[in-house]
Parts: C-alpha cells; sequence; structure tokens
C-alpha cells in the first residue's frame, strides 16, 4: 500500500547544514494550509488509501496542534487511512510543550521523530539547533509520560574535531533512554548551505574516508550490542516492529505521494516533484492547477538501478533474479561476497556491515560489466 508525506516548510531559523527546503518564517502558514488541502483534493482520484502518513520538514512540530489535526482531518477526509496506519510527526526538543504533546497525540499521531542531532551542547551550538540536551531529555520523557510507545531519536556525527570517544558518550545518552528507533546520519556539508560557504573557506572539511569507516563500524557495532538491529545504512531498531515502514516504502520502491513544497511522488513507474518554493507552490494551486514542477518516466535500466541501489541500502538486500540477466553480474556479486561486502544465500544477497559502509558503491560494481 502507498504510503503519504507533506512537506511542512517553516523553521524558526535555518540551521547551517541544512539543505531541504524550508523558510525561516511561520507568518505563510495560514496560506500554506489553505493551498495544501486543495493539493490533497487534487490526488483523490490517483490514490486511494494508505498505511503510512509522515509529517516532515522543515519543522512540523513549528505548528500548532489545531493546524496539525487540520491537516490529517483533511487526509483522513478525502483518503481511507488504513486502520493501525504508522502516523510519524517530526519535531523539535525545544517545541514540546505539555500542551504539544497532548495535541499530538489526539490528533492520532503514533510515532515521533525527536531531531535531537547531539546530547552534547556545544555541538547543538555548532549545528544551530535551538534546544538543548536538557530540552531533549525532557521532550523524551514527556512524550513517554504522555503513553508514545514508538519514538525514534536522530543523531548527527563527524561534526568538526568530533572524536569517537566523544560520539560514543552521544549514543550511550540515547540508549539510556531506550528509543525505538535512532538514525544515524554522518554529517554532509551540502549545496547552499552556511557549513558548505564555510568549507569553501577552509574552516570546515568533510571526514576522511577512514574516519568515516571508523565512526560508522564503531556505531553499527555499539548499537547492535545494545539489542538495536542496523536495518538500513543510516537507521537501527529495536525490532523489526520498529522500522519506518514509511521509510521503508522508499526502499523497497513502493509507491507514494508527496504534498508540500519540494515534495517527491513516485507511482511504480513514473517519479514527480513539486516546486521548491511556497509561492510557485501556492500560485499553482490557486490557479487550479498542481504544483508540479517536473516528471521523469523511468526506463528499464533505470528501474533496474533503483532496485540494485535502494535495496542494498537495506539488510533485506535484493533478490538474485533482479541482476540475472546483467552480463557479469553474478560473477561480481561472488567477488562481493569473497571480499566480505556481501552475503549470498539462497534467492539473495544480502550487505554485510562493511557493505552497508559502501552501499552507494555496491550496484555501480554489480552493473560494471552490463
Amino acid at each position: 500500500m502507498a504510503g503519504l508525506y507533506i512537506h511542512i516548510p517553516f523553521c524558526r531559523s535555518k540551521c547551517p547544514y541544512c539543505d531541504f527546503y524550508s523558510i525561516a518564517s511561520n507568518t505563510l502558514v495560514s496560506r500554506f494550509v489553505e493551498s495544501l488541502k486543495r493539493e490533497i483534493t487534487f490526488y483523490k482520484s490517483k490514490f486511494t488509501s494508505f498505511d503510512t502518513l509522515y509529517l516532515g520538514g522543515g519543522t512540523p512540530s513549528l505548528l500548532d496542534t489545531g493546524i496539525i489535526t487540520g491537516i490529517i482531518d483533511s487526509v483522513k477526509n478525502t483518503f481511507e487511512i488504513t486502520e493501525g496506519a504508522e502516523i510519524t510527526i517530526e519535531v523539535n526538543p525545544g517545541d514540546m510543550t505539555h500542551e504539544k504533546i497532548t495535541g499530538i497525540n489526539n490528533a492520532g499521531i503514533n510515532r515521533v521523530n525527536l531531531g535531537v542531532q547531539s546530547f552534547n551542547d556545544s555541538d547543538l551550538k555548532f549545528l544551530g539547533r535551538r534546544h538543548s540536551t536538557a530540552d531533549s531529555e525532557k521532550a523524551f520523557m514527556d512524550l513517554r509520560a504522555e503513553g508514545f510507545n514508538n519514538i525514534g531519536i536522530d543523531l548527527i556525527y563527524g561534526l568538526k574535531n568530533q572524536s569517537v570517544d566523544e560520539w560514543v558518550k552521544n549514543l550511550e545518552r540515547a540508549v539510556d533512554l531506550s528509543p525505538e528507533h535512532i538514525s544515524c546520519y554522518q554529517l554532509t556539508i551540502e549545496g547552499k548551505t552556511v557549513f558548505n560557504a564555510m568549507k569553501k573557506k577552509g574552516e570546515l572539511n568533510d571526514l576522511s574516508e577512514d574516519a568515516a569507516a571508523l565512526f560508522f563500524l564503531e556505531t553499527s557495532a555499539f548499537l547492535e550490542e545494545r539489542g538495536y538491529t542496523h536495518y538500513e545504512v543510516s537507521n537501527f531498531a529495536r525490532g523489526r516492529e520498529y522500522q519506518s515502514r514509511h521509510n521503508m516504502k522508499y526502499w523497497r520502491r513502493i509507491p507514494y505521494l508527496g504534498l508540500g513544497p519540494s515534495a517527491h511522488s513516485f507511482d511504480g513507474k513514473k517519479r514527480w516533484w513539486n516546486y521548491s518554493s511556497i509561492k510557485k507552490y501556492w500560485a499553482s494551486l490557486e490557479g487550479g492547477m498542481l504544483p508540479v514542477e517536473d516528471t521523469e518516466d523511468l526506463m528499464i535500466e533505470q528501474e533496474l538501478l533503483e532496485k540494485i541501489s535502494l535495496g542494498l541500502r537495506t539488510i533485506e538486500g535484493i533478490q538474485i533474479d533482479v541482476i540475472k540477466d546483467i552480463p557479469g553480474a553474478m560473477e561480481s556479486a561472488k567477488k562481493l561476497e569473497y571480499t566480505g561486502y556481501v552475503k549470498i544465500s539462497g534467492d539473495s544477497i544480502t550487505p554485510t556491515k562493511k557493505g552497508l559502509l559502501v552501499a552507494d558503491r555496491l550496484p555501480l560494481i554489480l552493473m560494471s560489466e552490463a
């Protein structure tokens, strides 16, 4: 069944590492919400039901709970949201007042992704975050007290001058809270960001390949020893039932609908994406048109590459049938198994921890003879 993603493009301030589309203002919320409701109705006949709903951003928790409830109600009034659907919201720890937590619970949200990023206040300052370590821990405990039993924590490693030991202390603080899900992302210096400007001035550098490998493998070993399954390159879950059902749709190439500025959609054969501009977004919808910037019909070769690329990001891997018609691919897979990057078992090829470390390169190796 398809998944539904809604991009909330508002933040109180723009983090220096963030390359996602957002604006540091909330003065345009009302007009955005009206446009979003128009976009929802446009897709009534194309998509009928969803079993996951994900509110991302931006900072969805910046919105009043009444607005969040209104968005979810509009979705439920237009589409079928199946019983037991996973409904996720990304939140900033500093937004989690008692009223906000109660409000999102009453709205039917059953999964919360807490944007902690670090349990070190100096790191938070470097990352431009507007919350403290104390805010994160309080938000987590208050969510638990409200009855949320599916909470994820997002963390970033590879910060300026950060040692592996310092990073492990972050992991220890996270595990002490016992969240159901932990995401660990290597700091990536992206395009039009403050950090990229710093990089050009020589004030900030990417991790070396060796350092990145050390952080990655230490993270995997530490969390798996404490009961978390490393099920995707950056993601760990305390049991299969706590894997992100919504994000798994992306990696499995299951159709999904993306609403809001810059959101992407996929129907199994075609991709399309919205304008990364709130003004173009609502101008299109107010003019009676979808805010689609462009579309892409996937060729057979593109579909094949995606199946391999996305499949080898997860411990599910890919079926051998996916590569059987690629000249030399099976021989390449056997070489990758011999060197410890994948495991071939039955009818599947799955990445090892060493393989997850270089997941982006594995498809190129498998298809190099094609």
